[in-house]
């Protein structure tokens, strides 16, 4: 059965995004991140199919419950949680589970310590992230060097990762500023090697910092990678390097649900903030920000129709938005009927809509359109 209001998502597409990844950072490990059920694209069918090819070393996820969705699901590979976890019942899933967590200072390492005490283990993998000017979360460079002697010195946990995260390395603008990060991070690194080699620990197995626009603009040598957005077919920004082709993954669609006759001067939807200026054919379609399309898109934005674009027209409702087809002709059909397949995101025919498109309406940015299509919406995978 497929569903009228649903998205196709290409895993080969996935798939060959972060083969791109690999190519860009070729001794590197790769960490996807499928957060936020995977950009919007699904995460566990995106998790499965990348471990299926071998292509992700890790993943990463935001919340334990995310983490634990991936395990349940049958992924093996690494999980690292890109945040603290706030609670002890969060912790004791989290290690049930064996999803690296993130350690940010002297309190979220006994956190986890204890954590791990509780469930009677030792040497637990932990990630520490050192704030180099995201300002969001992380140790101070100052201060990482010893919270890492302090994790070396509790026999529950192991130093295994280190990492620091982007704000700017999108736009050629903030070239100095990542490159400043980038030294920072390497200058933290150094240190706590030199200081786990003196104590006869082993070194930090992995350094990272590289999210997408990193990965296409600003090449390290870090252990390991972690490509989001490019990895479902998106640049960060339009002002990103664009050293490969990427493959956006997912499409959405409809059908027309209605479609009638509008006089003019009649008006179209909540608060009629449309008025049709001649008769009108206006097209119904069974979408709306009940199903993550955004309500900033009324009156603005189109869909695909037959090959043809048509504006949205009023205010997109919870379930439902309208389109305006064109003018009434005299003994001609309307140009569409109900049941005509309709494209939000995608390709029909030589027109296309893609979510840079969508979020340029918006104000906002890829990510978000794709995140906000939430799970009423209908996924369906190919490869």
């Amino acid at each position: 059965m497929l569903y009228v209001t649903h998205v196709n998502v290409d895993l080969d597409a996935i798939a060959h995004n972060v083969e791109q990844a690999r190519k860009l950072s070729p001794r590197a490990k790769v960490l996807v991140a499928v957060k936020a059920d995977g950009y919007g694209h699904g995460a566990v069918a995106v998790s499965r199919h990348l471990a299926k090819l071998g292509l992700a070393d890790w993943f990463g996820v935001a919340t334990t419950p995310e983490g634990i969705e991936l395990r349940e699901a049958g992924i093996t590979q690494p999980i690292l949680k890109l945040s603290p976890c706030l609670t002890d019942d969060e912790l004791d899933a989290a290690i049930a589970f064996e999803i690296t967590p993130t350690v940010i200072d002297a309190a979220s390492i006994a956190a986890v310590s204890a954590a791990v005490g509780r469930a009677g283990g030792k040497g637990f993998a932990v990630h520490m992230a050192v704030d180099t000017g995201m300002r969001r979360i992380g140790c101070s460079p100052a201060d990482a060097a010893g919270l890492a002697r302090t994790i070396g010195a509790d026999p529950a946990l192991k130093l295994q990762g280190l990492f620091t995260h982007f704000p700017i390395s999108d736009q050629p603008a903030g070239d100095e500023f990542t490159a400043g990060q980038i030294v920072t991070l390497e200058g933290v690194a150094t240190q706590i090697q030199q200081d786990r080699a003196a104590a006869g620990l082993e070194p930090v197995e992995l350094v990272h910092a590289s999210n997408s626009a990193a990965v296409l603009g600003h090449p390290t040598d870090f252990g390991m990678v972690r490509p989001g957005i490019m990895a479902y077919g998106y640049y960060p920004d339009a002002q990103t390097p664009r050293p490969v082709e990427l493959r956006p993954a997912l499409s959405w669609k409809s059908q027309i649900s209605y479609c009638k006759p509008v006089s003019a001067g009649e008006t179209v939807g909540y608060g009629r903030t449309w008025t049709a200026p001649v008769d009108s054919w206006v097209a119904t379609v069974p979408v709306g920000y009940g199903d993550g399309f955004s309500r900033l898109n009324s009156n603005r934005g189109r869909m695909l129709v037959g090959g043809v674009s048509y504006p949205i027209v009023g205010r997109v409702c919870m379930d439902q938005t309208m389109l305006d087809l064109g003018p009434v002709v005299a003994g001609q059909p309307a140009p569409a009927e109900v049941g005509d397949e309709v494209v939000i995101i995608g390709q029909q025919g030589s027109e296309s809509i893609d979510a840079d498109e969508l979020a340029a309406l918006m104000g906002t940015i890829s990510y978000e359109v794709t995140c906000l299509i939430n799970k009423r919406v209908v996924r369906y995978y190919s490869e």
